[in-house]
């Protein structure tokens, strides 16, 4: 049973947005050629971003007084400063993509496809690795663990794989929960950022940066306060919160409007018109020619 709740949990991660992106297209006639762009951009954020967190990060938290291993203001400055990193980095990718590549993919239905893409990466990278530590696990279990790590590693190895199988049920899908919330705050900053584009104000650009940034600083608050149940639980209210964002905004975009492009319809044919008569002269097939006016 262990094992098949962690394999469901890493089979959602990698199948969750696969499946949509498979409705997406079916649904919403976009192309599966901005889910990879939507990849592509979360894979080249993170070229920058990981390299920022591991290197620069801690030197301005120390500086700042800020830890995430701390209560309080030093854990909510850590919290803040995380999340405009993830916010900076991702939401500023997104932004150089739809500037200079998605030039004319700039209608609703293609920022949710994009959205999807740039989320969908993350969670079939996490479920592949989700998918590796269970292989894993089922290969030390019931090992001698001394012939195959490090003296000094064989107690703290044998306790994490206890850990591992242990969990409960709930715990184990806590990824997959994730990912189904995380999928969605993602194409609500995809659309967000639509926005600096078809409105041509910088400001939505700049409210998608402080919404991604309040989604991963209230996630790893909670998580450093509580426990993970209660950062699911918040990130839960920002999904729904992304949602209505999404719906919202679907209103006041207008679709499938490329603001430089050049309207490309024939103006429509000259409209009959009959022929000023009295009312007496007025022949059968002139009423029904206008009926096609």
């Amino acid at each position: 049973m262990d094992v098949f709740i962690h394999s469901l949990n890493a089979f959602v991660m990698i199948g969750l947005p696969i499946s949509l992106g498979v409705l997406f297209v079916k649904r919403l006639r976009v192309e599966w050629r901005l889910f990879l762009v939507g990849a592509v951009t979360f894979v080249a954020s993170q070229i920058g971003h990981l390299p920022f967190n591991s290197f620069v990060l801690p030197g301005i938290l120390d500086r700042l007084g800020f830890s995430v291993q701390q209560t309080g203001l030093p854990l909510v400055g850590a919290a803040l400063i995380l999340g405009l990193s993830a916010g900076v980095f991702e939401e500023g990718a997104r932004y150089l993509v739809y500037r200079f590549w998605l030039r004319k993919e700039r209608s609703w239905r293609e920022a949710l496809m994009f959205g999807l893409g740039h989320g969908g990466a993350e969670a079939i990278i996490l479920g592949g690795l989700a998918t590796y530590g269970l292989i894993q696990a089922i290969a030390l279990r019931g090992v001698d663990l001394s012939s195959l790590v490090p003296a000094d590693q064989v107690a703290d190895t044998a306790a994490q794989l206890e850990a591992y199988w242990s969990m409960p049920w709930y715990a184990s899908l806590l990824g997959a929960v994730e990912r189904c919330f995380a999928l969605t705050i993602q194409i609500s900053l995809a659309v967000l950022m639509l926005q600096a584009f078809t409105h041509k104000q910088v400001r939505w650009g700049v409210a998608g940066v402080l919404w991604h940034t309040l989604v991963d600083a209230l996630s790893v608050f909670a998580f450093r306060t509580w426990n993970a149940y209660a950062a699911e639980g918040l990130v839960a209210l920002t999904a729904i919160a992304s949602l209505v964002i999404i719906f919202k905004l679907r209103d006041i975009n207008v679709e499938s409007i490329e603001p430089d492009a050049e309207p490309s319809a024939e103006p429509p044919p000259p409209a009959k018109s009959i022929p000023a008569a009295d009312a007496d002269d007025i022949t059968a097939e002139q009423v029904d020619d206008s009926r096609f006016v």
